[in-house]
């Protein structure tokens, strides 16, 4: 086998090898230490709950109910963060005031204020839909704001130099000098969107995959406590994945795709 054919099957190999690897360790220690299954279930039992779980509507309903506030919260950051790292990366001086107070807002614990937004906004989706939409903001406006900066002062000149009008010179060298960064910021935040709804889930809901964390740990049901964080991974890594997905088609010509490309090929 060449070796870009082995680079490129060594995902789907290694993947699967390593998961089975891992709970053969988790089965391996739990038998060993002879552990209670309310402190760490077997990963057979595990599964088995994740079957139950899966198969029951109610657990469909809460998993929308997360995707749903994620992908609000998601969208309100990336337009915020897209307007507001554009306008700060074109304006320096504007940069310069607001720097303190953006830093400022981001080192304050944003668990601290769930409590107010479940008073302000109450328990509903509103309040985790915020706190989802406020920890994605910050690293989408920071790599807008790196992008934009990163425009070559060089190529500026050549589009001068062809009487490029400000339309053309956004179209043409700006936007895809900057989408690479937003895509960046996009693929950070929709981690960070996701850990905002699920805390704010967890502190102040009545519903969705959050909710489920903190009702199968007041039922000291570990085994389904365990399915439900299988479940939040999974959700993750699919949102994940269609942000990824969006890079691939709006950028295919930037080399973090097509490195990509080249080895999946």
């Amino acid at each position: 086998m060449s070796r870009d054919k082995f680079e490129k099957w060594l995902p789907w190999l290694s993947t699967p090898l390593i998961l089975a690897l891992f709970f053969l360790l988790w089965d391996t220690f739990v038998r060993v230490n002879n552990m209670s299954e309310l402190v760490l279930p077997r990963p057979a039992t595990v599964l088995t709950s994740l079957g139950e779980i899966v198969r029951s509507p109610d657990t469909w309903q809460h998993a929308r109910v997360t995707a749903t506030e994620t992908i609000g919260g998601f969208l309100i950051a990336l337009g915020c963060g897209i307007t507001v790292g554009a306008v700060l990366g074109k304006v320096r001086w504007m940069e310069r005031s607001l720097r303190p107070m953006i830093v400022a807002s981001q080192v304050v614990p944003k668990v601290a204020l769930i409590p107010l937004f479940v008073i302000w906004f109450g328990f509903g989706m509103t309040s985790k839909v915020i706190m989802s939409a406020m920890l994605a903001f910050f690293p989408i406006m920071l790599n807008v704001q790196l992008g934009v900066r990163s425009v070559d002062a060089g190529q500026r000149d050549v589009m001068r130099a062809l009487n490029a009008g400000r339309w053309q010179t956004f179209k043409h060298l700006e936007l895809k000098s900057t989408m690479p960064y937003v895509f960046a910021g996009m693929e950070v935040g929709i981690v960070f969107a996701i850990i905002g709804t699920i805390v704010g889930e967890y502190l102040g809901g009545s519903e969705g995959l959050g909710y489920l964390v903190v009702r199968t740990l007041n039922e000291l049901d570990a085994p389904a406590l365990f399915a439900v964080i299988i479940l939040l991974s999974v959700l993750g890594l699919l949102l994940y994945f269609v942000v990824n997905g969006l890079k691939r088609f709006f950028i295919p010509w930037h080399e973090s795709v097509y490195s990509q490309h080249d080895v999946n090929a």
